[in-house]
């Protein structure tokens, strides 16, 4: 019985500790311009913010982009910046996390470019 409740701690302990890595741990982080063509609020339970930005002439380079919902001025200025130019500072996830966003990429800043 001592066995069982200690290998149950141990893989319980296991599964916290990867989950804390692929939810904090960054795999990159950086920065991405181009046009915003697409920022929308969609899924049927889990509902997340996703975006694309156009990087070239055709639509052919794109960026695809999460926004978590604690970011309340990154969503506000994405849905203000629609159809411009904009730079993206985002962070890169080792995993995607499916309640969090579509995507690895997570923006943490909108700027406008001139």
């Amino acid at each position: 019985m001592k066995l069982l409740i200690k290998i149950s701690l141990i893989t319980a302990l296991i599964f916290i500790g990867v989950f804390c890595f692929f939810y904090f741990a960054h795999y990159s982080e950086g920065v991405r311009a181009g046009e915003l063509v697409k920022f929308s609020r969609k899924g049927v339970l889990i509902k997340t913010w996703e975006g694309e930005i156009s990087q070239g002439i055709s639509e052919a380079q794109t960026f695809v982009f999460s926004v978590e919902d604690q970011e309340k001025q990154v969503i506000k200025d994405l849905n203000e910046f629609q159809g411009k130019m904009v730079k993206l500072h985002y962070f890169e996830r080792y995993k995607n996390l499916f309640w969090l966003g579509d995507t690895k990429y997570f923006i943490t800043k909108v700027e406008v470019q001139h």
